[in-house]
């Protein structure tokens, strides 16, 4: 009886042994692979999370913060402001410009939308300087500052990509945004203002 009993301890021991073996084993397999596990998860953020470059944008008809001449409003010829860019990285392949008026009762109500802009250091008075899409009054190309009451911020945004675009004319602010992510390497805004006259 005894004899068995032995038997019966030593053929638990074993188990215990096999088990303690077999979940030691586990915990250091999860050590080794955590790391592998956590840089996966991190694989792609470094661009993601990379500073993006600061374009400077200015106007010669209108200085940052101040009024938006009437000549480029509704009340006015109607046409696109002359702007100007500087620090546009090398690598870029194409600028973006969107302008808006937050302001609007529609925030953000789109006035502009152009890509496929050759990285130039000027975008010309009254010119089309890429592909146009539709904007908020919906009419493909430049809708100048039109306020139904008071003054409104208007964004003139620009952005530098590392590609250019597969995008046909007319397209939307939503499907030119989506097609930007994860190619925006660096931006820049000026903003101007205008009330109603």
């Amino acid at each position: 009886m005894l004899y068995v009993n032995r038997k019966a301890g030593a053929v638990v021991l074993m188990f215990l042994f096999a088990g303690v073996l077999l979940i030691s084993g586990c915990i250091e397999n999860e050590q080794i692979e955590a790391p592998a596990d956590e840089e996966s998860s991190d694989a792609g953020k470094g661009d993601e999370n990379m500073d993006l470059q600061i374009i400077k944008v200015f106007s010669s008809a209108f200085e940052s913060n101040s009024t938006i001449p009437r000549k480029y409003t509704c009340n006015g010829e109607n046409i696109n402001p002359p702007l100007e860019f500087t620090n546009i990285p090398e690598e870029a392949e194409s600028l973006v410009l969107i302008m808006d008026d937050p302001d609007s009762p529609m925030n953000p109500f789109t006035h502009w939308v152009v890509w496929n802009i050759e990285p130039v250091a000027k975008i010309e008075e009254d010119s089309i300087p890429g592909i146009e899409g539709i904007n908020n009054f919906r009419k493909i190309g430049y809708g100048g500052p039109c306020p139904s009451s008071g003054t409104h911020r208007y964004f003139f945004r620009v952005y530098a990509l590392d590609r250019q675009l597969e995008l046909k004319a007319g397209s939307g602010r939503n499907e030119l945004e989506s097609e930007m992510i994860g190619h925006i390497i660096a931006e820049g805004e000026l903003m101007g203002k205008y009330g109603k006259t």
